[in-house]
């Protein structure tokens, strides 16, 4: 059963029918929404952390300049829409963007917004102002801003080294959000300040994150809710029982899998679902600096080892998709046909050929039966981490390589990788776009926090450059595939499976929208209410 036909048969019709009602009705003010949260976040600094398990719970804290239409299932150039700004204009060569700011918004302390906090935080997470945060992670974003300059309090401009039509489209991600200029980043990590529709109400590590209503919302007669309470509970198995028990009002958004969303409409049949691909990847990291795996031919072997498929039918029953670092088509608008997917390393679909030519590798290098090569597979201690590196240890013993894992809780999970405390790891690359710009200067550009594997290829991010400014989409898809079959070649990061996940709420829920190709954009909450 193909992909689509599966969606529409578990949510379509009820979702539709959701969709209409809620349409119908008069929104009601109040109530608290609660939701299950499936571990601890590191902190509520948006612009300083890398898990969804963040911009879930704390995007409805922030506004930002421009965003994502809340109520699209699609991110697209033609679906981002103003928000702090009110217009913006790109200047004849395509290297400035200027934005004209909303009059009269306020921080939820009060202090107003103006150009000098769209300045300051642009300074701060492009390196400009080196020292203002920890990290940001998401710094490669912005290599190509040269300086960020204000015209009084309501205008602010982005001046680029060279024209990059996608700028506007980091802007609107759930990663992009405003800060305060006059809040030190150390209280962001604590007790953020935004101008948002909800504020910080009280986070407990290991309990619940609660939000609650902005009174002085800058959106009149938003948010409906009161409330926002995520309960973290680590146990899937709990979270599902809870849902199905109305105990939670709706899932963590990506928290159902296809098996389980099959039991929950068994014992929750009114609950609302949505199942899509969520732009996340399931992938092998490697660090390159340390040996072994400094040797580019037991890199090229663990390529070679993975059984894509059999990944997809153990954990998706075959409805996740295979593909390359951009999120595989119908979804994904970059992705590359099979035919041409197929040719890259280690997407041959004769995995026995793959793998002969693997275990023809690590024989070269003396290792084999007899002498086989000990390592462990770190990674993330939630299912959607574990569950695949335990197929990895399964896949790894094919090439005479023994992997016991190595398992850990978020918070210390981020801090190793950026360390590169790891030999291989299973990792989860969430693309909040589905935008080459992106996903090449953030996750395999020279120097990049998100680089996890430390992956340099200077004459490929040549590539890169060349098509961030090409205008035209087909040109540009097809020098995509490029870099795509170069990333392959070089093990820069190998991609397992593009993961599939379903949203589920109770029927009592309304104006729920989830977006198919981004997990990270969608969480404003502003107009969500319940007719309860």
């Amino acid at each position: 059963m193909s992909f689509a036909s599966t969606l529409w048969r578990f949510a379509g019709a009820v979702l539709v029918a959701a969709l209409a009602t809620s349409g119908a009705q008069a929104q009601k003010h109040g109530g608290t929404l609660t939701l299950a949260h499936i571990d601890t976040p590191p902190s509520p600094s948006i612009q300083e952390e890398a898990t969804a398990s963040v911009v879930i719970p704390f995007m409805s804290i922030y506004n930002n300049l421009v965003v994502f239409n809340q109520h699209e299932k699609q991110n697209r150039m033609d679906n981002i829409v103003p928000e702090l700004a009110t217009a913006w204009k790109w200047s004849d060569d395509g290297t400035k963007l200027t934005f004209t700011l909303r009059e009269g918004v306020n921080f939820h302390d009060g202090k107003p917004f103006t150009s000098a906090d769209v300045k300051c935080t642009w300074d701060m997470v492009s390196g400009l102002t080196p020292g203002k945060i920890r990290k940001s992670p998401r710094q490669a974003w912005f290599t190509n801003l040269k300086e960020v300059s204000v015209n009084g309090p309501t205008e602010v401009t982005f001046h680029l080294n060279r024209p990059q039509p996608s700028f506007i489209a980091l802007l609107a991600a759930g990663w992009s959000p405003v800060y305060p200029c006059h809040i030190p980043s150390a209280q962001m990590r604590t007790k953020p300040v935004g101008t948002g529709p909800f504020r910080f109400a009280e986070y407990k590590m290991n309990e619940y994150i609660r939000v609650e209503k902005n009174p002085n919302y800058w959106k009149k007669g938003l948010p409906y809710l009161d409330a926002i309470e995520f309960r973290i509970v680590t146990n899937r198995a709990t979270r599902m029982l809870g849902l199905a028990a109305a105990k939670f009002d709706m899932s963590y958004p990506t928290d159902v899998s296809v098996p389980l969303l099959r039991d929950l409409k068994k014992q929750a049949p009114n609950i609302q679902c949505f199942l899509r691909r969520t732009n996340v990847s399931t992938n092998l990291i490697i660090n390159r600096d340390a040996a072994p795996f400094n040797n580019p031919e037991i890199r090229r072997a663990l390529a070679l080892t993975i059984d894509r498929s059999a990944f997809n039918d153990i954990l998706n029953e075959g409805q996740g998709g295979i593909g390359g670092a951009m999120l595989p088509a119908p979804d994904g608008v970059w992705g590359m046909p099979d035919d041409i997917q197929k040719t890259l390393l280690g997407y041959d679909p004769d995995v026995k050929k793959n793998r002969a030519e693997a275990q023809a590798i690590m024989r070269k290098l003396g290792y084999g039966p007899d002498n086989r090569l000990q390592t462990k597979v770190f990674t993330r201690d939630i299912p959607t981490f574990r569950d695949p590196a335990l197929i990895m240890v399964d896949h790894l013993k094919e090439i005479y390589i023994d992997a016991q894992l190595d398992v850990v809780d978020t918070p210390l999970y981020y801090n190793r990788v950026f360390k590169k405390d790891y030999a291989i790891g299973i990792n989860q690359t969430g693309s909040s776009l589905d935008d080459p710009d992106q996903n090449f200067y953030e996750n395999y550009a020279c120097g990049s926090l998100r680089n996890y594997t430390n992956y340099c290829n200077p004459e490929l991010q040549k590539a890169f450059e060349a098509q961030s400014v090409e205008k035209d989409f087909d040109t540009r898809k097809k020098m995509v595939w490029e870099i795509e079959k170069k990333l392959a070649e070089d093990v820069a990061r190998p991609i397992i499976y593009h993961t599939i996940g379903a949203a589920c709420w109770q029927p009592y829920v309304k104006n729920v929208n989830i977006m198919v190709n981004s997990i990270y954009n969608g969480w404003r909450w502003e107009d969500l209410w319940m007719d309860k």
